[in-house]
């Protein structure tokens, strides 16, 4: 499950995916956070699912990559459909002693699986094709307009890309523990819910220390390079203004999500 972490991962292309600025990406990928949950029909679902494979299309990426990224809320999505479908009162399909199974829990179930399957795939394009430098400019420019209020836009964007692109590197280092305690005689499958979080001490407490070790050496790194947060920074390349394709990319896709839950809200 481990390997199956894509989010913080970018996988270099000349896709027009990959092409697309940054800050349309992650405008778009807002977008979609608010429109999938705005869309209450199925047809919507489908116009939204079908925008979300016509991305994962264009980007060159396998399809069966970007459904990895999928696995991490495999498990928020099954509990979510257990949960709706048992204690959602409404038209019995199925009964067995006090437990029911209603015809609206699990059409209510079975949509919100499909809005966390759609928002999981959909921000795993945008982390798969956008670089982790781009990704910090693009939130830097988002929440520019707050620097007239205090907020340190900068320092924010580089602690969420740092966040992020730590996520499959302390993946990869859980792993690694994992299998060297198992190879010491380790066992984490067998046992009830309490010796098993037990046998999870040996795994974090080296994890932990993992991250700190790397968060200092992050540290020292930046510091040797005199890195002082944004004040008297200059750039080497500007993001400059979104050209036509940027803008034709927005505004369709825009137009899309905003028709689906238009019509189907």
């Amino acid at each position: 499950m481990l390997k199956d972490i894509t989010l913080g991962q970018y996988v270099p292309g000349r896709s027009p995916v990959h092409r697309t600025d940054a800050r349309v990406k992650l405008l778009l990928g807002m977008a979609l956070a608010v429109s999938v949950f705005l869309v209450d029909g199925w047809p919507g679902y489908g116009v939204m699912a079908a925008y979300v494979l016509a991305a994962a299309a264009l980007s060159g990426l396998p399809l069966s990559y970007v459904l990895r990224g999928i696995r991490p809320v495999a498990f928020l999505v099954v509990l979510t459909v257990v949960l709706h479908v048992l204690f959602t009162p409404g038209t019995p399909l199925w009964r067995l002693g006090p437990v029911q199974v209603s015809a609206e829990g699990l059409d209510t179930a079975l949509r919100l699986a499909v809005r966390l399957i759609l928002l999981a795939a959909g921000l795993s394009i945008i982390t798969l094709t956008t670089s982790p430098v781009a990704m910090t400019d693009a939130l830097e420019w988002l929440l520019g307009p707050g620097r007239r209020l205090g907020v340190p836009a900068h320092e924010i964007a580089m602690m969420t890309t740092i966040a992020l692109r730590f996520i499959p590197t302390l993946a990869e280092e859980l792993d690694r523990i994992i299998k060297a305690q198992m190879a010491r005689g380790a066992d984490f499958e067998t046992g009830g819910p309490l010796r098993r979080a037990r046998a999870l001490v040996p795994v974090l407490v080296p994890l932990f220390l993992s991250a700190f070790r790397r968060a200092d050496e992050l540290s020292v790194a930046m510091e040797s390079r005199c890195y002082r947060g944004a004040e008297g920074r200059t750039r080497w390349r500007s993001a400059g203004r979104f050209d036509a394709r940027d803008w034709a990319v927005l505004v369709a896709s825009l137009l899309v999500m905003i028709g689906a839950g238009w019509a189907w809200r």
